[in-house]
């Protein structure tokens, strides 16, 4: 008999994706802390830190706060939330450690290879596009299509690592395995 997230302490699927709507450009570590306690599951930003140190999550942004001197804060994706979920619900498996970091960094460390080379090729192309030689009615062509070029290569991304969580849950609802570090270590 399987047992519904909410019923085992974690968010369920129509929870993670209202939050991912209602937060497109990232969440602080304040408000993920307070996303998981407002629903009564332990989290804090300590643990917040830990997943971080551990690979289990990525680091944060710098981003600037609009206003003179309002200085910046440190944003994590939305996707946070659902990864996050993701490894209590590993850690409520009795996962280790060892087996929760394997099953992020299958496909981590690739999805962020190819975000950064799609990121970089864009910026070459807006480079170019900038370039003298090029006349302005072609610029304007080719800004377009820049523009259409970065849209297709955010979806690709989203959707590459919309597969990775899949994935990544499919993994977490699976037996566990091996009798290394339990995953309460990470409290």
């Amino acid at each position: 008999m399987s047992t519904s997230p909410a019923g085992r302490g974690l968010l369920d699927e129509r929870e993670i994706e209202e939050i991912e709507r209602a937060w497109p450009n990232g969440l602080t570590s304040r408000q993920i802390v307070d996303v998981f306690e407002t629903r009564g599951i332990r989290f804090s930003e300590a643990t917040l830190r830990k997943y971080v140190q551990l690979g289990l999550l990525p680091r944060s942004v710098r981003v600037g706060r609009k206003g003179k001197h309002r200085g910046s804060c440190g944003l994590y994706p939305a996707h946070v939330i659902r990864r996050v979920n993701v490894v209590k619900g590993m850690m409520a498996a009795d996962r280790t450690i060892e087996e929760i970091q394997r099953s992020f960094a299958r496909f981590k460390d690739e999805i962020e290879t190819v975000e950064n080379d799609l990121r970089d090729l864009i910026a070459g192309f807006e480079r170019e596009a900038k370039a003298p030689a090029v006349n302005p009615e072609g610029r304007r062509e080719l800004e377009r299509e820049i523009t259409e070029a970065k849209r297709a290569a955010g979806e690709l991304v989203r959707r590459i690592s919309s597969l990775e969580r899949r994935i990544s849950a499919q993994a977490a609802e699976s037996p566990a395995g091996g009798a290394a570090a339990a995953g309460s270590d990470l409290y």
